[in-house]
């Protein structure tokens, strides 16, 4: 009667350890493979472009020299600021002028060349007989006069006008030389300038 006892006992105990083996194995299998599924949206990429072009009229421009200045003459010239329609719109635009050489004209900031800056909603005219730039439209002062070298000085409306629908700036320069300046000044020459820097528009979501 003993020995039947353990006989059966062995016999169950070995089933139970089967049965723990084989669950193992079929969880084993699941490592190897799974459902997978799989999609791609391609998305297109392109960079804008920022473009500021400058023109001039031939008799207006700043290539006409000014010779024989005396103490209160004054010289206008127009420049034209213009932005391709497929171009990006600007952020600001600036202006900065320079001198070819340092020399009373521009290292002396009160008697020196002074120089502003108006726009003109249609293109500046120039009266032969007087030689004075007239505006047939709206004119709006840009920057006040003040010492002719400047850096980075931002010209306002004229951005907004390049930015509309037109895409272009009518600029009148305009440079004198005060009452105030002396002898020291005379047979003195200089080739001034103007540069124009656009920057991008503000970031936005595309």
């Amino acid at each position: 009667m003993t020995t039947t006892s353990l006989r059966t006992n062995s016999a169950k105990l070995l089933a139970t350890v089967v049965l723990v083996g084989g669950a193992a194995s079929v969880a084993g299998l699941g490592t190897f493979g799974a459902f997978t599924s799989t999609t791609a949206a391609t998305q297109n990429v392109a960079t804008g472009t920022l473009t500021l072009g400058l023109t001039q009229h031939s008799t207006l421009g700043t290539t006409v020299d000014a010779t024989n200045m005396v103490p209160g003459d004054t010289v206008q010239r127009s420049v034209t600021l213009t932005r391709p329609a497929a171009a990006e719109k600007f952020g600001s635009v600036l202006l900065t002028s320079t001198g070819s050489t340092s020399n009373v004209l521009t290292s002396d900031t009160t008697k020196g060349l002074q120089v502003s800056v108006d726009e003109c909603s249609t293109a500046w005219v120039m009266t032969p007989s007087t030689k004075v730039l007239t505006c047939a439209g709206t004119t709006t002062p840009i920057i006040s006069s003040r010492p002719v070298l400047q850096s980075g000085l931002d010209l306002g409306s004229a951005t907004t006008s390049l930015n509309s629908g037109a895409a272009a700036a009518n600029l009148r320069v305009t440079m004198s030389l005060p009452v105030a300046a002396d002898n020291s000044f005379q047979g003195k020459s200089n080739a001034i300038t103007f540069t124009f820097d656009a920057t991008q528009r503000a970031a936005e979501a595309r």
